[in-house]
């Protein structure tokens, strides 16, 4: 019963359900009305701890940063290894989400990986992520202007190759929305090193020809809507004889990397995915 109402609460939280029938199919759960609704803060609050990370870890150096974008400043949350001079630089780029707990702590993972990493906050135009609001962040990432958007993460590989703790070589990241645009950095920055989308929508052949880094792509098997641009994506990487490689995880649902939201999570293909890509930032960045 209790993976069954965070199943269903996921399903809200990603925007698969509607409140009213969410509302609707957690009081048949709960057995009434009044009791539905007293679960909602548990689930929210069950939610921001298994999304929160460890704030005191004495390896790594974390901070909030600003750094000049086409919009302005943008805020990101930088994290660094405590130990050493100069580091390869990582830039992850969030969910449709924002900068959750959760990108804040694959920062931090990938710092102690070590490299320089950075996660911008791309609804800093709007104000920043809202906290403790994921829904509210999802509608005000539609409400970006998207080449401002892709001009404002180019501008953070800038920023990571000429940062003072940079070797100056720099790959990026993203896992959804973030994949896409992480597709769009390799398109836009010419200084981009390697580029590792998750399960994000492809380039038109048109951009592929102008991507220059090295591109590693993570996709799961069960996920129709951005599956289907494979075929052509890889078509043009060939085409424009582009140094690729693609992984497809059996058995596994979009966002399958995120560890916050158990019920796509899926543990194997997650630590297969990322050992895969800390190894390719380290052969590429290096």
């Amino acid at each position: 019963m209790e993976q069954k109402i965070t199943g269903l609460y996921n399903d809200y939280r990603q925007g698969r359900t509607g409140r009213r029938q969410f509302i609707r199919k957690l009081t048949l759960f709960a057995g009434s009305t009044s009791a539905a609704l007293a679960l909602i803060p548990v689930l929210e609050e069950n939610h921001l701890k298994s999304s929160a990370a460890p704030q005191d870890d004495k390896e790594l150096k974390t901070e909030f940063i600003k750094y000049p974008g086409v919009t302005g400043e943008i805020r990101a949350f930088l994290a660094r290894p405590i130990t050493g001079n100069k580091f390869p630089a990582v830039l992850i780029i969030h969910e449709n989400k924002g900068l959750q707990p959760h990108i804040q702590d694959v920062t931090r993972r990938m710092a102690k990986e070590g490299f320089l990493s950075l996660a911008p906050d791309a609804l800093s135009p709007l104000g920043g992520t809202p906290d403790n609001d994921p829904d509210k962040a999802a509608t005000m990432i539609r409400e970006l202007n998207g080449e401002q958007t892709i001009k404002n993460f180019v501008a953070a590989v800038k920023y990571l190759k000429t940062h003072p703790l940079s070797t100056g070589k720099v790959g990026c990241t993203g896992f959804c929305w973030g994949g896409a645009m992480t597709n769009q950095v390799a398109v836009n920055s010419p200084d981009l090193n390697a580029a590792v989308p998750y399960y994000g929508m492809q380039p038109t052949a048109e951009q592929v020809a102008m991507i220059k880094a090295p591109l590693m792509a993570h996709y799961a098997s069960d996920d129709a809507r951005i599956d289907q641009g494979i075929p052509a994506f890889e078509e043009a990487l060939k085409k424009e004889k582009k140094e690729y490689q693609i992984f497809i995880y059996e058995g596994t649902q979009h966002a399958f990397n995120n560890d916050s939201n158990p019920e796509r999570y899926n543990e194997k293909a997650a630590r297969l995915a990322w050992s895969r890509t800390v190894a390719f930032f380290k052969e590429k960045l290096k």
